[in-house]
């Protein structure tokens, strides 16, 4: 890492963005198309904004705030996998969790521009991941944004083949 390097202002304000773009993104699925599964393992729609909106309340934001407020203390335990079923994501109202997430976000928002003088170079050893520095969790964060915009493009596809019934024409529009 480099100290002089970093830009948390450019992070938070890509997040700031992305609370405009995920919302966005979201509602360009149909209704029905936000609880289809193309197999199994993967997520829906649904599935994804419940993620989301779990990640920024008790994930990300605690993590980062943490760290910079003491990064000996212990992280209250997660597990995003585990939530998806345990908290029946796949039945959730999909504007109510949205509507979770977009408040998650701008109260996330809020408490990053009323820190005063942060340190972000404090570091939380993980037993996992070794050390972590506030500004890397926070740069971590956007990467977790685009990524499940990454898997919201994805399902796009899967549905335009999926609606086209795989049709071969479709590979017209290039592979994914």
């Amino acid at each position: 890492m480099h100290p002089d390097r970093t830009n948390p202002e450019k992070l938070i304000d890509r997040m700031e963005r992305f609370s405009t773009t995920f919302p966005a993104v979201v509602r360009t699925f149909a209704p029905t198309d936000t609880i289809w599964k193309p197999d199994q393992q993967s997520w829906s729609v649904l599935q994804i904004v419940c993620h989301m909106a779990d990640e920024e309340e008790e994930d990300f934001r605690t993590r980062v705030l943490s760290t910079l407020k003491d990064p000996e203390a212990d992280w209250p335990p997660i597990d995003p996998q585990g939530w998806a079923e345990s908290r029946d994501y796949q039945s959730q109202d999909l504007d109510t969790q949205l509507n979770r997430w977009i408040s998650q976000r701008a109260k996330s928002l809020q408490l990053l521009h009323d820190l005063e003088e942060p340190d972000w170079s404090r570091t939380k050893v993980h037993p996992q991941f070794g050390p972590m520095t506030a500004i890397g969790l926070l740069a971590a964060w956007c990467a977790h944004d685009a990524l499940h915009l990454r898997q919201l493009a994805k399902r796009m596809h899967q549905l335009a083949l999926r609606d086209a019934n795989n049709d071969p024409t479709t590979q017209y529009a290039g592979e994914w």
